[in-house]
């Protein structure tokens, strides 16, 4: 037997220390939050997406009564963004999430689902997708879903 290690990099910021491009799309994806409809969770998600032309996209959460027929802020903004700008790679992804009258303390990850579509889409335009993760004490940067999916599955694993 032998082990595998699988080693996940994120850069760690605070708001101040971003471009204002960045604290933009941030922004955006908090403000989102408020379009969120979640009256069982009451767990608002926004997500923002600046494409390649500078497109800026959002979405939210929604919830129904009929779960899981609801979906995520990501899924929502990106099939969103691939199905209105087709011929536009989403360039970078922001995530926020609102819950009980505030922002979260730390940064919030997309659920399994997301990070599956995520991929998706990096894989559609053949470029990663920088993310970047919300919290009020700091917001996480990756380069790529494979750093929040290290082993991913893809059309190749059916060949």
């Amino acid at each position: 037997m032998k082990n595998l290690t699988i080693k996940s990099i994120f850069k760690v910021y605070q708001f101040e220390e971003l471009s204002e491009e960045d604290r933009k799309l941030i922004t955006l994806a908090k403000n989102a939050c408020n379009n969120s409809y979640v009256p069982y969770s009451n767990f608002a998600v926004g997500a923002a997406a600046r494409l390649a032309d500078g497109t800026i996209v959002t979405g939210t959460n929604q919830e129904n009564a009929a779960y899981p027929s609801g979906i995520c802020a990501e899924r929502t903004t990106l099939f969103y963004a691939n199905s209105q700008y087709p011929d536009q790679a989403v360039d970078t992804l922001a995530v926020a999430a609102y819950n009980q009258g505030s922002y979260l303390q730390s940064p919030i990850p997309p659920c399994g689902s997301c990070r599956q579509v995520i991929l998706e889409t990096e894989n559609r335009y053949k470029k990663p997708m920088r993310i970047l993760l919300y919290g009020e004490k700091e917001i996480y940067e990756c380069d790529g879903i494979s750093n929040l999916l290290p082993l991913s599955f893809t059309a190749k694993n059916m060949e």
